[in-house]
């Protein structure tokens, strides 16, 4: 595969791996489970116990994780054939995953302050 097609695919595995990692860190659906890994992270009575439940707890830690997955799914390797291709693309794919969910949870904070500004600003006129 050449180097530019190479770098497409960085880029474009790079988004799964930030929506499933967001998704699971993040959102509304996954709530319940998030919530009992945060306190098992929080009150388990082993290192080891503690540390794998904040694993879903952190985006950036389980994105390393999803990439394992994606990496094993696609087989996809960066700049080197074998296992030194597989760490380059690894640890690529979750800098650029981890960019992407910060570039959205920036994007996110600014459409949630708008609409603060604007549902204030209804309620101004309707008084």
């Amino acid at each position: 595969m050449s180097i530019y097609m190479q770098i497409l695919w960085l880029f474009l595995l790079a988004i799964p791996i930030a929506c499933i990692a967001w998704t699971v860190t993040h959102e509304e659906i996954f709530r319940e489970p998030r919530e009992y890994c945060i306190k098992c992270s929080k009150e388990g009575k082993t290192l080891l116990g503690r540390k794998f439940f904040y694993l879903f707890t952190c985006e950036y830690c389980f994105s390393h994780y999803v990439t394992a997955l994606m990496l094993f799914i696609t087989r996809y390797q960066l700049l080197l054939n074998g296992w030194r291709g597989y760490m380059i693309a690894g640890f690529s794919l979750v800098w650029i995953a981890n960019v992407y969910m910060s570039l959205y949870g920036l994007i996110k904070i600014d459409i949630k302050g708008e609409r603060l500004k604007a549902q204030a600003e209804e309620e101004k006129l309707q008084k």
